[in-house]
């Protein structure tokens, strides 16, 4: 992050509902490593979107089990 401000990511389904809030908190800026646990999905195709500050990504992911 280059600088403070809220960031929010966001897990989402092939259909697009939304799967999960993974992050929604205000982060200082620097480096970050996120994880999270998968085993309540099935394998498939997800999308995230990362969200700091006005900057917006959208990602897809695919989940193999």
């Amino acid at each position: 992050l280059p600088s403070d401000g809220k960031v929010s990511i966001v897990l989402y389904d092939i259909s697009g509902k939304l799967v999960e809030n993974l992050i929604n908190e205000i982060q200082t800026a620097g480096y970050y490593k996120f994880s999270f646990n998968s085993s309540n999905l099935s394998s498939g195709i997800y999308f995230y979107r990362i969200s700091a500050g006005n900057i917006t990504a959208t990602k897809k992911m695919t989940l193999i089990k």
